[in-house]
C-alpha cells in the first residue's frame, strides 16, 4: 500500500539525470572518456555506480583528486565539454517524464529541481528534451557546497521552493537522492529507470519503474489526494 498523501503536500523536489532525462550512461561515458584523455583510464563500469554524486564526490572517490584543485577543475571542464558536444544532442526523456510533470502541475504542486548539475548544463539538458517550461524553480551545483548524498541540494531546493520538508516529496533514481532527501527530513520516491535495482533503492518510501509507471499508479501514490491508507509501498511493476 502506498503512503497517504499528506493534506499539506504542496510540492515535488525533482532530480533530473536518470529521473526525468535518460542521461546516466552518458554521464558515465563522458567521465570515462575525460579521464582517459588525461592518462587515467577508468572503465565506464567503475564510473557508472557513482553517477548521481557531484564531481566533488566522484573525483576523490575515483582518483583521490580534489575537485577544487587545478587538476580537478581541468577534469571537470573537459568532462562538461565532452558531455555537451557528444552526448547532449542524443538525450531523451525517460518514459512518461513530460506527462508526469504535467500531472504534477495539474495537481497544483510546485516543482523544484534539486540537482548537482551546473546551471548551464542543467538548462542545456532541459532545453534539449523540452522540459524547460514545465518546472517552476531550479537548484543547481552553484547553490550548494556539497553534492548528494549530502543534503545540501535538497535543503537549497526547499529554500528555493518556499516550502517546508513535510510539504514536499523528493523524486529521484539513485541511493544518493534517497539519502540526501531523508537527511533533509524529506520523503523520497524512487524510480528504477536510472539503472539502480529495487534493493539498492529499498530505503525509498515508494518505488516505481519510471515516470510512466508512477503516472499509471498516481492515485495510489504519495503524490495523490486519493492515496491509500498509510504503509510502506511495494515496488510497482
Amino acid at each position: 500500500m502506498a503512503p497517504m498523501r499528506r493534506k499539506n503536500l504542496s510540492g515535488v523536489l525533482l532530480d533530473v539525470d536518470g529521473t526525468l532525462i535518460d542521461s546516466n550512461d552518458a554521464h558515465a561515458q563522458s567521465w570515462s572518456e575525460t579521464l582517459a584523455e588525461f592518462g587515467c583510464p577508468t572503465p565506464v563500469a567503475r564510473v557508472r555506480p557513482m553517477i548521481g554524486m557531484g564531481g566533488d564526490k566522484l573525483l576523490p572517490a575515483l582518483l583521490g583528486v580534489d575537485a577544487e584543485s587545478e587538476e580537478g577543475k581541468r577534469f571537470a571542464k573537459r568532462r562538461a565539454e565532452i558531455f555537451r558536444q557528444r552526448y547532449v544532442p542524443q538525450l531523451r526523456l525517460t518514459r512518461g517524464a513530460k506527462e508526469l510533470l504535467e500531472r504534477f502541475r495539474h495537481e497544483g504542486l510546485v516543482l523544484t529541481i534539486a540537482t548537482s548539475a551546473s546551471v548551464g548544463e542543467l538548462e542545456t539538458m532541459l532545453r534539449q528534451v523540452g522540459l524547460a517550461g514545465l518546472v517552476d524553480k531550479k537548484t543547481s551545483s552553484g547553490d550548494v557546497e556539497h553534492s548528494k548524498p549530502d543534503p545540501d541540494v535538497v535543503r537549497a531546493a526547499l529554500t528555493r521552493s518556499g516550502l517546508e520538508a513535510d510539504e514536499v516529496v523528493m523524486l529521484g533514481d539513485t541511493p544518493y537522492d534517497i539519502e540526501a532527501a531523508h537527511r533533509a527530513g524529506v520523503e523520497a520516491v524512487a524510480l528504477l529507470c536510472g539503472g539502480w535495482d529495487a534493493d539498492a533503492l529499498r530505503d525509498a518510501n515508494a518505488i516505481y519503474e519510471d515516470p510512466a509507471d508512477l503516472l499509471r499508479h498516481f492515485t495510489a501514490s504519495p503524490f495523490s489526494c486519493a492515496s491509500s491508507s498509510p504503509g510502506r509501498s511495494e515496488t510497482m511493476r
